[in-house]
């Protein structure tokens, strides 16, 4: 007895009852190529098949392979190239990461209001924020390390003979907990010559054993220091200062070798080469909007000339709102160090301007066949500090009273630095009677 076939996804399935009807044997049959339309036979059954599939399919193009077709070069031109470019944007990630992470933070300060109301004769600005020559480099709360050094002096030569021997335990600056230590070694006030170790790979304990010489009369050592700054190399951006020391060398004994260790500590932002001072008086009167500044004298200027000697002229600037506004200069002192002025100029200041006028002082060399030569600068204003402020505030206190008071001249650099940063510093003046 031959049962009903039934078709179902590529299979056939076959029951044939028996005598009691109860046994059914399935037989798959795959249906992976289109049947014929007549029928198998296979003993005594009878296969007709009902449905038939088709299976086969187009592939969709591939647009990568056609893309890559199109452009006129061998494929393993285009597949380095694409490394390549790969390479660089992979570098510049981590780069970009490395200089995010290695970033410092920055401290930020608060501004004190200083109150002149009813003071005469008098500043009221002794608690200002400190000077330039006050700040260092990050932050000077972390060691900094040590290092071991020698000092040794040779009169026949009149030369001092510095050593770099050995630093240790030295603050880590990159991201795997080492540094590339390096030391400068310089002299002051006259940097003359600038000596440097050998840069040592991932260490914070290098071993230097190195010795430099700078020709220095004994006459001048007691006014000398020497200066050894020890830095991170890095290969890709500016060289960070780790930690330094400065050595007066009219403490040491000149009769013996001195060698010992001592504490690294935190780097000035900027170098105090002895520049010079100068003396100026400050005047204002409210009503008639007159400011007046008397140039006195100068004492101590750097030498400029080749004969230890300079032509100093000083110029007298005044900026707004980060700007030239007016500006007059003295006569030429020829050939001192010592210049006498005693020169007075006037500008014309209204009381609305007072508080964000700036008043940059510069002293110069004259040269006749060349550029003339920077000296040193300062400015003052209520976005000054230290003695710059504490003398704008005492002409401020007393108006219509001249002001006199010596400054210690700074490098331009950091004063112009100190010009572009936004101080929002204000001495008040309200309800002030002048």
């Amino acid at each position: 007895m031959t049962c009903t076939l039934s078709t179902s996804f590529g299979t056939s399935r076959l029951c044939i009852y028996s005598q009691k009807k109860s046994d059914c044997i399935a037989n798959p049959y795959p249906l992976y190529q289109a049947m014929a339309p007549n029928t198998h036979n296979i003993g005594a059954t009878t296969i007709t098949p009902t449905t038939t599939f088709n299976t086969t399919t187009t592939a969709a193009p591939d647009f990568i392979t056609q893309l890559l077709n199109m452009i006129p070069l061998p494929r393993w031109a285009i597949y380095a190239i694409a490394a390549a470019i790969g390479l660089v944007f992979l570098i510049c990630f981590f780069y970009i990461c490395i200089k995010c992470c290695c970033k410092g933070k920055k401290n930020k300060n608060k501004n004190e209001k200083i109150k002149l109301d009813g003071m005469k004769g008098f500043t009221t600005a002794a608690l200002v924020q400190p000077g330039l020559e006050d700040l260092d480099y990050g932050s000077s709360d972390k060691p900094k390390g040590k290092l071991q050094y020698s000092l040794e002096y040779n009169f026949q030569n009149q030369e001092l003979i510095a050593g770099v021997k050995q630093a240790a335990e030295l603050l880590a600056m990159d991201l795997g907990g080492t540094s590339d230590p390096y030391v400068k070694v310089y002299t002051l006030p006259n940097k003359s010559k600038t000596w440097e170790t050998k840069v040592y790979r991932k260490t914070l304990n290098p071993i230097f054993n190195e010795i430099f010489k700078f020709q220095i009369p004994e006459a001048e050592l007691n006014k000398s220091t020497i200066v050894m700054q020890v830095y991170d190399f890095n290969r890709f951006s500016k060289h960070d200062v780790i930690g330094e020391l400065r050595i007066p060398l009219n403490t040491m004994d000149r009769n013996h070798v001195i060698e010992q260790w001592m504490e690294l500590s935190a780097a000035s932002k900027y170098e105090h080469e002895n520049l010079g001072e100068i003396c100026f008086s400050l005047r204002y009167v409210p009503t008639t909007s007159k400011l007046t500044i008397v140039i006195l004298e100068a004492k101590n200027l750097k030498k400029m000339d080749v004969g230890g000697l300079s032509d100093p002229y000083i110029k007298i600037q005044l900026i707004l709102d980060k700007k030239k506004w007016k500006k007059k200069k003295t006569s030429v002192k020829k050939k001192t160090l010592n210049p006498y002025f005693n020169e007075s100029f006037t500008f014309e200041v209204p009381f609305k301007e007072i508080q964000k006028v700036q008043v940059v002082i510069s002293v110069w060399d004259h040269d006749k066949m060349s550029k003339n030569d920077a000296i040193g600068k300062i400015f003052l204003g209520c976005s000054a500090a230290g003695n710059q402020l504490r003398h704008w505030s005492d002409m401020l206190a007393n108006p219509r009273r001249p002001i006199a008071q010596w400054h210690t001249l700074q490098s331009m650099e950091e004063v112009d630095s100190a010009l572009g940063m936004s101080y929002k510093f204000k001495i008040p003046l309200i309800n002030k009677t002048f």
